[in-house]
Order: structure tokens, then C-alpha cells, then sequence
């Protein structure tokens, strides 16, 4: 179980560098003008929005995984 847990802290930290990266991404785009703030914005929360859906999948997959493994 204990590794079960830390293989699904390294996905959500994954998952959280992967978020930093394209809001990084996005930031640079706004800052050489290239999309509005507005735009900015609206990717920004399109971005946490995926991040926090594949987040919960982790959790939901982690929650069956340490149910399958008290099982046995």
C-alpha cells in the first residue's frame, strides 16, 4: 500500500509540473503579446480544470487499487 501511495504522489507531482509548465507557456505568450490577458485567463483556468480531473482519476484509481490490495 505504501508504494501504491507513493507511485501516486509521484503521478499528481507529475501532473502538477506539467501544469506549471503550460501556465509558464502561457504567461510567456501573453507577455510577448501574442494573446490577450482575457485569453490568458481563460486558459489558465482551462489548464486547472484538466489538472484537477486527471488528478482525481489518480485518486480514484489509487482509492481501487488499495482496496484490491486489502483484500488479499
Amino acid at each position: 500500500i505504501k508504494q501504491a501511495r507513493s507511485e501516486a504522489e509521484n503521478s499528481r507531482v507529475s501532473i502538477r509540473n506539467i501544469r506549471r509548465d503550460a501556465n509558464q507557456t502561457v504567461k510567456d505568450k501573453q507577455q510577448a503579446s501574442e494573446i490577450s490577458e482575457d485569453e490568458l485567463r481563460r486558459v489558465e483556468d482551462l489548464i486547472q480544470k484538466e489538472t484537477d480531473k486527471y488528478i482525481s482519476i489518480v485518486d480514484s484509481e489509487l482509492k481501487n487499487k488499495e482496496s484490491d490490495l486489502l483484500e488479499i
